[in-house]
């Protein structure tokens, strides 16, 4: 197996160096990456899951650092912690309800059911209820009252039973390992799937003879609208060049080789058309937990005149592309400001931009940022992998896959730090 020090390093250079294009590019690598943590990882006896969640936040927090504007990494960052904690607790629930059946059978051998109580639902539900802070087997048992422990017969009977605790454990930490890596290729697949699922239900949303807006080029919104095409939908899509990188060119060139009408469109001519439009269709770069959405820039703009003439404004992503955090949290508020050589040719403005020539600053600036706000109000339905939602649902199927405590990604501080 690679050395994962290599694996880590090599994946933070092309997240430094922004080598990695698209979200669910960004994501399905750093699924790989956290599975590959996770399966050179040694884990103890005791606390598996601690010791397992330590070692992911800790290659999380270098992958997050590295590019702090791609979002999916800590998405899936906390995917995988949430998968941790999830198995971890079905492990300890299973455990518990075979230590309950086990006492059951013992006391109705031996006659002693009323000396011995066993387990009830209540000690198993109560575990259930510590998702956030799951404890390992070895605390459970340890911190059981007397009257629930199973009685040791004799001195030999003990000796048998620690070593079979011991084995216990020692499965228990390979099944953990296996059922977490097992749960990560799923999430695997779903990132590479989430295309195929999204487009699925195409045909449900876009009707005959119908005009769809988009900015900018999306593979979610090319895939959902060429399935809509395969079903002998006949719609006309109107593409916004998305400038100054001018993606929506990509866009309507894939669109019309799948034999889709195709009519492209300036950005400043949006609000002239949109009155046109039956529904806008969307990609996103991530979803916030308040239904926001951070979106390429200049699709504030599009929603604002989709919202103007009440034209439905729908979303299309991933779950992979579900943020828990809010638009106030730091790592929401940084913009990537990208070449100012997208917008102008250097040699025609240099003497504006002259540093050299005497004052303080350049009469000239140029910013150019990556991304919009879309707030939740101007959002009409989100379509994921999972359906479609309405923007105040986010936050619920937001809390489906993650866990309170991995908000915030950083390691435990070390004892006497």
């Amino acid at each position: 197996m690679p050395d994962v020090h290599s694996l880590v390093n090599d994946f933070l250079i092309k997240l430094k160096k922004r080598n990695i294009e698209g979200s669910q590019a960004t994501a399905k690598l750093t699924a790989e990456l956290l599975r590959s943590v996770i399966s050179s990882q040694r884990v103890p006896y005791t606390n598996q899951a601690g010791a397992l969640i330590d070692a992911v936040k800790a290659v999380g927090e270098q992958l997050i650092a590295a590019n702090p504007i791609e979002l999916a990494v800590g998405n899936i960052v906390r995917r995988v912690l949430h998968i941790i904690r999830e198995e971890d607790l079905s492990l300890t629930t299973a455990a518990m309800a075979g230590l309950n059946m086990s006492t059951v059978s013992d006391d109705e051998d031996d006659g002693e059911r009323d000396n011995h109580p066993v387990l009830s639902a209540a000690v198993v539900a109560a575990a259930a209820r510590s998702t956030l802070r799951p404890p390992s087997l070895q605390t459970l048992l340890e911190d059981m009252p007397d009257a629930a422990a199973v009685p040791h017969t004799s001195s030999s009977g003990g000796d048998s039973e620690e070593k079979t605790k011991s084995a216990d454990k020692s499965s228990r930490s390979r099944k953990l390992k296996h059922d977490v890596i097992e749960a990560v290729n799923e999430l695997i697949q779903d990132i590479g799937t989430c295309h195929e699922q999204i487009a699925e239900q195409a045909v449900e949303h876009i009707h005959q003879n119908e005009v769809i807006l988009t900015l900018g080029s999306s593979r979610t919104v090319l895939e959902f609208l060429c399935a809509a095409n395969e079903k002998k939908r006949s719609f006309r899509v109107f593409v916004a060049e998305g400038a100054p990188r001018y993606q929506g060119h990509l866009l309507a060139k894939e669109l019309v080789a799948r034999g889709l009408q195709t009519t492209l469109i300036t950005d400043s001519a949006v609000f002239a058309m949109i009155s046109r439009v039956n529904m806008v269709i969307v990609g996103a770069h991530a979803v916030m937990a308040n239904g926001g959405v951070i979106a390429p820039v200049g699709l504030n703009m599009v929603a604002l005149a989709a919202q103007r003439h009440a034209v439905p404004f729908v979303v299309l992503a991933g779950s992979h592309k579900l943020c828990p955090l809010y638009p106030h949290n730091p790592e929401v508020l940084l913009n990537e400001l990208r070449s100012p050589s997208e917008l102008l040719d250097f040699g025609e403005f240099s003497d504006c931009m002259d540093f050299g020539s005497g004052t303080a600053s350049p009469l000239l600036h140029v910013v150019n940022p990556t991304f919009d706000y879309v707030p939740p109000k101007l959002v009409s339905l989100f379509i994921t992998d999972t359906g479609g939602h309405n923007p105040s649902y986010m936050y619920r199927l937001i809390a489906d896959y993650y866990s309170a405590d991995d908000l915030v990604v950083q390691r435990r501080p070390a004892i006497g730090s």
